[in-house]
């Protein structure tokens, strides 16, 4: 079974690079981020011609989050973390599919450092771990898959040196990622890829992708019983290199079935 993740940068704007991706690559379940678009703009029409069901959780302009699946409609089991009733971002949503429950997530990217943003940034990221905790202690197959906005260590930064004072680079983010890690999660791509530098954002501007000036920001975290079903994880740079793609190169994982 393929999972895949694909910060998509506007999923009305980029519709044609989504269908042609989701052709060419046949993912059994998608996680979507930064839809920029309200509900009811959501291409569900092309989306279901191309053979999936989906959920969504947009937003006018902003965030933006969905799951899709292969030939059916995953089951949505929550939408927005708990913990802050009163957050109007559309960064969470949750879904079983396929037998195993998926988390889609957009965390905030909280620049300028420090600031409101970066505060913001770092109550989320509380949230999330206190949710993660509670997925654990069900013992199910689950994985948390998005946008982290963290490059987690230096060999997920093309110039560390550069971003030391960046909200994707600070201490305080990388050192809450790593308790999601001894949570007992799994960082399937550095699992996989031990030593190995490997990213998935380039900016547009600088010829960034050509120089392979990038980052590593988009994660798949995986609970025990789903991590022990790991065989394969990798980047679709191929597909940053097409025309108006995003910034972002679609993740993706493979499992053996249960």
């Amino acid at each position: 079974m393929k999972i895949a993740s694909f910060n998509i940068n506007g999923v009305n704007g980029r519709l044609s690079v989504l269908l042609r991706w989701l052709e060419s690559g046949c993912p059994d379940i998608v996680c979507l981020q930064e839809l920029k678009s309200p509900d009811e703009r959501f291409p569900i029409r092309e989306i279901e011609r191309a053979g999936y069901g989906a959920i969504w959780h947009g937003q006018k302009s902003w965030n933006g989050v969905a799951i899709l699946a292969r030939g059916k409609t995953p089951i949505e089991t929550r939408r927005g973390l708990p913990g802050y009733l009163d957050d109007s971002h559309s960064r969470y949503i949750e879904a079983a599919a396929r037998g195993i429950l998926v988390g889609c997530l957009y965390l905030p990217n909280g620049n300028p450092a420090p600031g409101p943003k970066f505060d913001y940034k770092l109550r989320w990221f509380e949230r999330l771990e206190a949710y993660a905790a509670e997925l654990l202690k069900a013992h199910v197959s689950v994985a948390l898959v998005g946008d982290y906005n963290v490059m987690p260590t230096e060999l997920d930064v093309y110039a560390p040196e550069r971003w030391c004072d960046d909200a994707l680079f600070r201490p305080e983010v990388r050192e809450a990622y790593q308790r999601l890690l001894d949570q007992g999660w799994t960082d399937a791509l550095r699992a996989l890829h031990p030593g190995e530098r490997i990213y998935t954002f380039w900016k547009y501007f600088r010829n960034a992708f050509a120089r392979d000036s990038g980052l590593r920001i988009d994660h798949f975290l995986l609970s025990p019983a789903l991590a022990d079903r790991l065989v394969a994880a990798e980047v679709d740079r191929k597909t940053r290199s097409w025309e108006k793609s995003s910034d972002h190169a679609p993740v993706w994982i493979e499992i053996t079935e249960d």
